[in-house]
């Protein structure tokens, strides 16, 4: 299901994913409509802009936070015209603290089909995919509370992929590293930040290290 209240990106959308053999189930313009379509016929996904009528500031945003509590089952993935940290940190850090069906995405990647594509896959398979720029935004802290100071370079490479939704198959190949390697890296990256509540499976790890650095 789409949210967007921009009718030419919206109907530009429902094309686009049709034509890569996607079902748009409803495509409606502001979030109270997409929660009553949401409620009567789940989507596997809901593709929703943050900023939607008739306010334009969090509506959409809310819209995402309500689906990810009651049907934790569905992905999410937020459009934004801008970085927005808070955002992006109660959208990670709200329930359900289960699978990282979740993806927040600028307005700006849309255009670069291939990766849009990507991260809608992602979120479909129950995995996180966040914009690069949204990832270095949350990892940037003030420097008196920085835990990202005990990192090396390479390990801090690691973790903004594994926050940008990337398996660490998918990162050792863009790194040119081992598989075993970007492992024993993840391991330090963990250890490092004290993250002692370590969850089963890769999205829920990649969130609890969200998490942490929004927090």
């Amino acid at each position: 299901m789409l949210a967007e209240d921009s009718t030419l990106l919206r109907e530009g959308l429902v094309r686009l994913l049709a034509e890569e053999g996607h079902e748009v189930t409803a495509a409606v313009g502001n979030a109270v409509e997409l929660l009553a379509a949401v409620a009567g016929d789940p989507p596997d996904v809901v593709v929703a802009d943050v900023r939607m009528p008739p306010t334009h500031t969090d509506e959409g945003l809310r819209a995402a936070l309500e689906i990810r509590r009651t049907w934790p089952r569905i992905g999410v993935l937020v459009l934004s015209q801008y970085v927005e940290r808070r955002y992006a940190t109660e959208l990670l850090t709200g329930e359900p603290e289960g699978p990282g069906a979740v993806g927040y995405l600028l307005k700006d990647r849309v255009a670069q089909v291939d990766e849009f594509l990507e991260a809608l896959g992602r979120v479909g398979e129950g995995r996180t995919a966040f914009d690069p720029e949204v990832v270095r935004r949350l990892l940037v802290r003030s420097s008196h509370t920085d835990p990202l100071s005990r990192l090396t370079p390479r390990e801090g490479e690691v973790l903004a992929a594994m926050a940008q939704g990337h398996t660490n198959a998918a990162i050792a190949a863009r790194l040119h590293v081992s598989q075993s390697a970007v492992e024993k890296h993840i391991n330090a990256i963990f250890d490092k930040l004290e993250l002692t509540g370590r969850g089963e499976g890769y999205s829920r790890r990649v969130l609890a290290v969200l998490r942490y650095l929004g927090s």
